[in-house]
């Protein structure tokens, strides 16, 4: 017997009358579903014309397949399996097979919350209020929000930037709100599904995969993000900032995102020849003066470059792991400060005229040579709370009256050597106040004591409001 793959759901005049006769009957298959092997997370394609057309999952045996018209996967595996539960991928409706008629029961509703959850305005507005731990149809335990990612091979650097944004609370808001929109891109559409998965306090399972935001990344990046090699979550970051900023806005230039919203600040860079003489000058007097040109530019975050490692050891042959204060590298942005270029034989000086609601620091841990890549150990000493930045603010930063101190909201981390360590992300749950450690599906309790003096490798703050 030959499969047609028509993934029609053209109904006949049968199936029209059959389906008048259930309208306000009771589906007698109802009590087949096994809520137990369903599991969303995954490429929603069908298992054997491997479309992603028209899919249906079906809630006997967890399984995926395309239609649910005569001589499609979904109708013959009804027929073969005596599975007639099906729910559709895309509008949430559930069908029951082969009859073809479908299926309104409340009892169903806790499925479609699963599969799309949704969040009311007062939801979203008291999010951060929950204090208390949820019981998972597996038995586990979470909170939402605090919940773990599979490691689908070595992407540990994918999940804690996914974990990261997640506690960006104005990014997070945004994509909760955010209803199906099938004109977005695909990675905005990912992305925004795995934000409402990770928050949702009704799951199945107290842990989330990010597969289908993986899929996305890996297509659109041209497999430049690999699950079978680690990378550096800075550079996931900044492709994933960009990308979503150009999904959002679908590519118009100008346009304004939450993505911007959220991470984007200015900077003025002054520029000037290597061979000048410019110590304490600043870049209004060397501008001035016409020893340099200064430029603004928009930035995501802000890198901070870490001082090399001593290359001698101590009176036990000991490594020596140095300490400097964040203040001390942040002076790379108070204007006065020579940032030397030799590469491109200029020197610059930089200072922020506007800031961020989200600041990003980037502590340049790892160099590359043509043989290796070298990790800086330096511990960076950092406040978790109250950074003030007003010392590295040109006037017009000033201006808008905002403030600038900042709060830490996620701290990432690298522990081991460059190419065989791991990646672990601090996040503050802000119902209980308790500091997390999350690495994959592992997740403890973290002080804050120690998160400050932990190998920081990218830090994000959020803006106090003042």
């Amino acid at each position: 017997m030959d499969i047609c793959m028509s993934d029609s759901d053209e109904e006949t005049p049968l199936q029209a009358i059959k389906r008048a006769r259930v309208t306000n009957a009771t589906c007698p298959y109802l009590d087949t579903v096994d809520r137990t092997v369903l599991d969303f997370d995954f490429e929603k394609i069908c298992s054997v014309s491997l479309s992603d057309h028209n899919v249906y999952c079906c809630l006997v045996c967890g399984k995926y397949y395309q239609g649910r018209g005569i001589k499609t996967p979904a109708y013959f595996h009804a027929l073969n399996e005596g599975h007639h539960m099906f729910i559709n991928l895309h509008s949430r409706s559930v069908y029951c097979l082969p009859d073809d008629y479908e299926v309104k029961d409340p009892s169903l509703d806790d499925i479609k919350h699963v599969l799309f959850p949704r969040f009311s305005v007062d939801e979203i507005r008291h999010i951060d209020e929950h204090k208390l731990f949820i019981r998972a149809l597996d038995g586990s335990e979470y909170l939402p929000g605090v919940m773990g990612l599979n490691n689908l091979k070595k992407t540990d650097y994918l999940n804690v930037t996914l974990q990261a944004l997640s506690h960006v609370n104005m990014l997070r808001d945004y994509f909760l709100r955010g209803e199906r929109d099938d004109s977005l891109a695909p990675l905005v559409l990912r992305f925004g599904e795995l934000m409402r998965k990770m928050w949702n306090p009704r799951n199945f399972k107290g842990h989330v995969s990010p597969h289908e935001v993986w899929q996305a990344i890996s297509r659109d990046s041209m497999k430049h993000f690999k699950a079978d090699k680690q990378s550096q979550p800075v550079e996931l970051l900044q492709w994933m900032l960009n990308n979503l900023h150009k999904g959002l806005t679908k590519g118009k230039k100008g346009k304004q995102s939450i993505v911007h919203d959220c991470f984007q600040g200015k900077l003025k860079v002054t520029t000037f020849p290597l061979e000048r003489e410019v110590a304490n000058k600043s870049a209004e007097e060397m501008v001035k003066a016409g020893l340099g040109e200064s430029v603004e530019t928009p930035f995501l975050m802000l890198t901070l470059d870490v001082p090399p490692a001593p290359l001698f050891k101590d009176a036990h042959q000991r490594s020596i792991i140095p300490q400097i204060p964040l203040v001390v590298l942040l002076k790379k942005y108070d204007g006065r400060t020579t940032t030397m270029d030799v590469r491109m034989g200029r020197r610059k000086q930089y200072a922020i005229i506007s800031l961020p609601n989200y600041l990003i620091l980037h502590v340049k841990r790892f160099t590359k040579n043509y043989f290796f890549v070298e990790k800086n150990p330096t511990i960076v000493n950092f406040p978790v709370k109250s950074l003030d930045m007003k010392e590295y603010c040109a006037p017009e930063a000033l201006k808008d009256g905002k403030g600038t101190k900042y709060d830490l909201v996620a701290n990432i981390t690298h522990e081991g050597k460059p190419d065989e360590g791991t990646y672990k992300v601090h996040i503050k749950h802000e119902g209980t106040g308790q500091w997390y450690e999350m690495y994959d599906l592992n997740i403890q309790e973290a002080i804050p004591q120690y998160i400050a003096i932990s190998e920081a490798y990218l830090a994000i703050f959020r803006r106090r409001l003042e």
